[in-house]
C-alpha cells in the first residue's frame, strides 16, 4: 500500500471545513474493518484512508503546522501501513471495569509474544506479528499493532464465502474465536491487491 506523503493531507483549515463529512465516511469504513474477538479484544484493520484520517486528526488536535513535524506524524502512521501481501491491524484490549483492569491486563501479559492471535482459513492459519515496545515484564499496553501475512490459498479462501474464515485469540485464560464477515473479507482483499 502506498505510503502517505504531505500532499495527501489537507491543510488544517481545509480539513476543518471537510472534517464532518470525512469523519462520517471513516466511521462507516471502520465499521466494516472492526471485529471483536470475544468480549475484550477488538481489531481494527488499517488501510491508507484510516491512517490518513488518524494523521489528519492528530495534526488538527495538536495544531501542527511545521512541515518537519507533519512529516514526523506521517512517519508514525506510515509505519502502520500494510505492506504488500499483508494485513495490518490495531488491536485493542477493551477493559471497561476499572476495578478489574489490573487483573485482566495481567491475564493479557505476553499476548504480544508468540502465537496468540491468528487468522484461520480452511486448514491454514497465520499468526499475527506484533510491533515491539508495547509491553515489558510487568506491564502491557491496551493498544497494539499487529501484522498478518496470509498465504495465497488463504487469500483465495477470503474471496470464497463458502469457506470458513475466523479470527482467533488464544492466550492464557482468554480464548475466543469469531467468524470474519464477508464485508471485512472484501476489505482484506482490497488491501491485499
Amino acid at each position: 500500500m502506498k505510503q502517505l506523503i504531505q500532499t495527501d493531507l489537507l491543510s488544517i483549515a481545509d480539513y476543518e471545513r471537510q472534517r464532518e463529512q470525512f469523519r462520517s465516511q471513516i466511521i462507516a469504513l471502520k465499521q466494516r474493518r472492526r471485529i471483536s474477538v470475544g468480549p475484550l479484544v477488538t481489531l481494527i484493520f488499517e488501510n491508507r484512508e484510516t491512517l490518513r484520517f488518524q494523521t489528519q486528526e492528530m495534526i488538527r488536535v495538536e495544531y501542527i503546522l511545521e512541515p518537519r513535524k507533519i512529516q514526523d506524524e506521517l512517519d508514525v502512521y506510515n509505519a502502520l501501513m500494510p505492506e504488500s501481501g499483508e494485513l495490518s491491524a490495531t488491536l485493542l484490549i477493551e477493559i471497561t471495569e476499572q476495578e478489574r483492569m489490573k487483573e485482566w491486563l495481567d491475564v493479557f501479559m505476553g499476548l504480544d509474544h508468540g502465537e496468540t492471535v491468528a487468522i484461520r482459513a480452511g486448514n491454514e492459519q497465520v499468526f499475527g506479528q506484533f510491533e515491539g515496545g508495547h509491553s515489558h515484564e510487568t506491564k502491557i499496553s491496551a493498544v497494539h499493532f499487529v501484522r498478518f501475512r496470509p498465504t495465497a490459498s488463504m487469500i483465495a479462501s477470503f474471496a470464497d464465502l463458502r469457506q470458513s474464515v475466523t479470527l482467533t485469540v488464544h492466550h492464557r485464560e482468554y480464548h475466543a474465536e469469531t467468524p470474519v464477515p464477508g464485508s471485512m473479507r472484501e476489505e482484506w482483499l482490497s488491501d491485499l491487491q
